[in-house]
C-alpha cells in the first residue's frame, strides 16, 4: 500500500481535486483514476485528497429532482472510494447526496473514508437558498452539529459550499480543535461570485488561525479557484477557474500553533 514518507505524526501532505462532475454517476466513479497520478514514482505522495461537493453526482439544471441519486452510505459511492483509499494509503473526503427519511429530499453529504472504510459523514447544515436558488426544496439540512475527524495528527473540520459564508460553524469546529477546515465546494459562478469565495475563505483562516483548504468544482458553470490558506491567511496554492486541475500543500500543527501564539486573537475574545 503507498504511504506518504512524511515521518512528522502532526503533519499532512494535502491535495485539492479541482474536476467537474457528471450527471452520470458511473462516470464519476470512473474519474476516481485521477487519484492514480498522485502517489506514482518520485512523488512525495499524499495523505488526505479533497474531492468537490456533489461529486458523485451533479446537481443538474437547478431546481431539478435529484433524488433518484442519492445512494445509501454503504452504496457504490463509498464503495468506489474506499477501493481506491485502500490502493493508494490514503484519506479521501467527497460530496455525495445521501438517501433520508424522506424520499423526495436527500441529504447533501461529505464522506470521509480511508483504507478501512467510512470514517466520518457531514451532511451540510446551510442550504444555498440564496441568489435565486433554493437549495432546501429538493434537500435536507443535516443536524446541527460540528463534525471533525483527524487525519494523520491533524484535526480536520467538515464544511460544505455555502457553510463558507457562516463564521458560527468555522469557530465552532475549531472550538472543538480543528486545524484544518476542509470545504468541498459548488461554489455558482456570478458577479462577485470569486471574490466572495477568496475573501471568505481567507476571513475563515484569519479569524481562526487555522488553514482552510476549500476544493471547488470548474467553471463555467462554478467558480473553480480551489484553494488552500494557512492560519495566518498566506495563499499557498490556488488553482485556476476553468481548468481542472490538481493543487497540493502541506499542513503542520507547528505552523498552527506559531500562528495562535503571533496572534492570539482567539485566546482574547470577550463573546
Amino acid at each position: 500500500m503507498p504511504t506518504n514518507e512524511a515521518s512528522n505524526p502532526s503533519a499532512l501532505r494535502l491535495a485539492l481535486v479541482q474536476k467537474a462532475s457528471s450527471l452520470e454517476p458511473e462516470e464519476n466513479r470512473r474519474a476516481l483514476d485521477i487519484l492514480d497520478t498522485l502517489q506514482g514514482a518520485g512523488r512525495q505522495g499524499v495523505d488526505l485528497v479533497v474531492l468537490p461537493e456533489a461529486y458523485a453526482r451533479d446537481f443538474g439544471v437547478p431546481g431539478s429532482d435529484i433524488s433518484a441519486f442519492a445512494e445509501s452510505l454503504d452504496g457504490p459511492f463509498v464503495e468506489a472510494l474506499t477501493g481506491r483509499a485502500k490502493e493508494h494509503g490514503i484519506t479521501l473526503v467527497a460530496g455525495m447526496f445521501e438517501r433520508s427519511d424522506d424520499p423526495g429530499r436527500p441529504y447533501n453529504t461529505l464522506v470521509v473514508v480511508d483504507a478501512d472504510g467510512l470514517r466520518a459523514t457531514y451532511r451540510k447544515i446551510h442550504l444555498y437558498d440564496s441568489f435565486g436558488y433554493k437549495e432546501s426544496d429538493r434537500l435536507l439540512a443535516g443536524a446541527v452539529e460540528p463534525v471533525l475527524v483527524e487525519v494523520h495528527g491533524i484535526q480536520v473540520g467538515l464544511m460544505t459550499c455555502y457553510d463558507l459564508r457562516f463564521p458560527e460553524l468555522a469557530r465552532a469546529l475549531v472550538e472543538k480543535g480543528a486545524d484544518l477546515l476542509v470545504v468541498p465546494s459548488a461554489w455558482v459562478a456570478g458577479p462577485g461570485k470569486v471574490a466572495h469565495w477568496r475573501t471568505l475563505a481567507s476571513a475563515r483562516a484569519i479569524e481562526n488561525t487555522v488553514y482552510v483548504a476549500a476544493a471547488g468544482q470548474p467553471g463555467p458553470r462554478y467558480c473553480g479557484h480551489s484553494i488552500v490558506i494557512g492560519p495566518m491567511g498566506e495563499v499557498l496554492v490556488e488553482a485556476g477557474e476553468d481548468t481542472e486541475e490538481v493543487v497540493e500543500a502541506t499542513v503542520e500543527r507547528s505552523v498552527v500553533d506559531t500562528a495562535r501564539a503571533k496572534n492570539p486573537s482567539l485566546a482574547n475574545r470577550r463573546f
